[in-house]
């Protein structure tokens, strides 16, 4: 029996995980992204204020910095979840994470409502990326 290859990826250009977790973990040419919040990578505060669009505008900024580190982009991701403290933003939740998506795959997903997110977050979104 083989056993499987597991590494964790990190990105100082994302938040440091707020628990016992890591960034991200790459096995068999699969990525599984932790979920992100709009955290600022530099001072570990919430971006936004309250405001939906700028957090979520951090939170894709903060998942994109994760692909990255593991050598992957938008393109590579085939599965998100987004996670939203309240089902009335999902519009414009929504616009701003097709604009990632332009001219690529839309990959499957599921967004669901929360009754709450770490660090009173409004929205989190987590994905898995094929690297193989």
């Amino acid at each position: 029996m083989t056993s499987l290859s597991i590494k964790a990826i990190e990105s100082g250009e994302a938040p440091s995980p707020v628990g016992p977790y890591n960034q991200a973990i790459l096995a068999a040419g699969w990525l599984y992204c932790s979920g992100q919040i709009a955290l600022n990578p530099s001072t570990g505060e919430m971006v936004g204020d309250g405001d939906v669009e700028k957090e979520t505008h951090q939170v894709l900024k903060n998942l994109l910095a994760v692909l990255k580190a593991a050598e992957a982009d938008a393109s590579n991701i085939v599965r998100t979840t987004i996670f939203l403290a309240n089902l009335n933003d999902f519009n414009k939740v929504n616009k701003i994470y097709s604009e990632i998506f332009k001219d690529k795959v839309s990959p499957a997903r599921a967004c669901v409502e929360v009754s709450a997110l770490p660090k009173g977050g409004l929205v989190e979104i987590d994905c898995v990326a094929w690297l193989g």
